[in-house]
């Protein structure tokens, strides 16, 4: 069944953008265009493809045709910068990226990519917690991602990155005043806890381990890596943080292990479309290398 390739570009637009009025910017068409585009498409393939809500986002039957979508838009571009006709052409790489690894090496990866590709490549990226960043791949919202799951998402390929460390911090001042007895049981489940937001994980796993039980301590949400390190160093609670990111604080003292060498380490991996285009390709080996130069192998 061919697809109208502007009906399935305002689609991907109405999804990217997450409404019809910054989709007809994006595309330079009314608002009404894009509209007509849209139920004239799910006309053609006889299911609805957008919840019509803020964001607009696609429905089960979508997902499929988004990801297509995605899939033909790259390979054209792909293949006109190929044959030399695609000096005005834009490839934008949806990347779905857990806040950590964005707050530490990945940007490097961004910049290495770009600078091999030109500045017709563009990020989308999308931040989302490594144990749950595969759940974008499998609904077509991001072509690649760095993830927690060794397990290849259907129609990916999966390429291990590294360890990233995370230990349980807090100020030295923290430690005093909730653990001057010691941390255990007792005294975790009384300690202001940081977190970042529902799906992280990471605290309650630290807690297991030293507890062998599961409890519900206060808990200050902070879904910012920087501010939730800043809060951390403030005395505001204690937290899992990875190494990259406290370096300084280890060796100044700013920041302590709450039982040290117990640190949590977190596997994580690179999956990302099974696609033979450039763009993806680069950004592939740039996710490699500098992966390399943080993660612990």
């Amino acid at each position: 069944m061919a697809l109208d390739s502007a009906q399935l570009s305002a689609f991907a637009a109405v999804i990217d953008e997450g409404s019809f009025e910054r989709a007809a910017a994006v595309l330079h068409v009314t608002r009404s265009a894009v509209s007509q585009r849209v139920k004239l498409l799910e006309e053609r393939v006889g299911q609805v493809l957008v919840r019509r809500a803020t964001p607009c986002t696609p429905t089960d039957a979508g997902q499929a045709l988004y990801r297509h979508a995605r899939e033909v838009a790259l390979s054209e571009a792909d293949a006109l910068d190929a044959i030399g006709g695609g000096q005005h052409t834009s490839i934008r790489l949806a990347i779905g990226v857990n806040a950590d690894s964005l707050g530490t090496w990945f940007p490097a990866a961004m910049a290495h990519a770009h600078a091999a590709e030109g500045p017709g490549l563009t990020f989308d990226i999308h931040v989302e917690d490594q144990d749950h960043s595969a759940n974008l791949l499998r609904e077509g919202r991001v072509m690649a991602a760095v993830t927690a799951d060794p397990q290849p998402v259907q129609g990916c390929q999966v390429l291990p990155l590294g360890t990233l460390r995370y230990r349980a911090l807090a100020s030295p001042a923290f430690m005093q005043r909730h653990f001057a007895q010691g941390v255990n049981a007792a005294s975790l489940v009384q300690a202001p806890m940081l977190v970042f937001n529902r799906k992280d994980a990471l605290q309650g796993r630290f807690v297991r381990r030293i507890t062998r039980r599961a409890f519900t301590p206060p808990v200050h949400w902070l879904p910012d890596a920087h501010a939730f390190v800043a809060a951390t160093r403030a005395g505001l609670g204690w937290g899992m943080t990875p190494d990259p990111m406290v370096e300084r604080d280890l060796k100044t003292g700013a920041l302590v292990e709450l039982v040290p060498g117990r640190p949590v380490d977190v596997p994580l991996y690179w999956q990302y479309w099974r696609l033979n285009v450039r763009a993806l390709h680069r950004m592939t080996e740039a996710v490699q290398q500098a992966a390399a130069q943080t993660l612990l192998t």
